[in-house]
């Protein structure tokens, strides 16, 4: 399955950085995006790479600022958060993932990491 880390505390302006790792397949066949979702609200598709990591897909309240990458020796999806704001806090998740007008979950998931902005 997927399991994504990283998360803790930080301050307003600061980094983070996610990883997501699977473990019983190998991720370098599948497209794999970041998710998050704050209690009460829609869960948010916010990045997504292909395989081959040759495009990424970035919703509008993260461009700029997050970036996703991925290292296949290492079976492992990142996702580099900076700048951040206290409106990404929320839990976040890994999942393999599809791009129409928005980012959207395909399957697989994993148990979430929280991220908490606060001063």
């Amino acid at each position: 399955q997927l399991q994504a880390s990283g998360g803790g505390l930080v301050q307003p302006g600061g980094s983070l950085r996610l990883s997501c790792a699977a473990s019983r397949f190998a991720l370098d066949y599948y497209t794999i995006g970041w998710f998050r979702q704050v209690p009460g609200k829609e869960r948010e598709g916010i990045a997504c790479i292909l395989s081959s990591a040759s495009s990424t897909y970035y919703a509008d309240s993260v461009k700029g600022r997050f970036t996703i990458s991925r290292d296949n020796r290492k079976n492992t999806v990142y996702l580099q958060m900076n700048s951040l704001k206290p409106e990404d806090t929320a839990v976040y998740y890994c999942a393999t993932c599809g791009v129409a007008k928005s980012i959207y979950p395909t399957g697989y998931w994993g148990q979430g990491t929280q991220v908490t902005v606060s001063s």
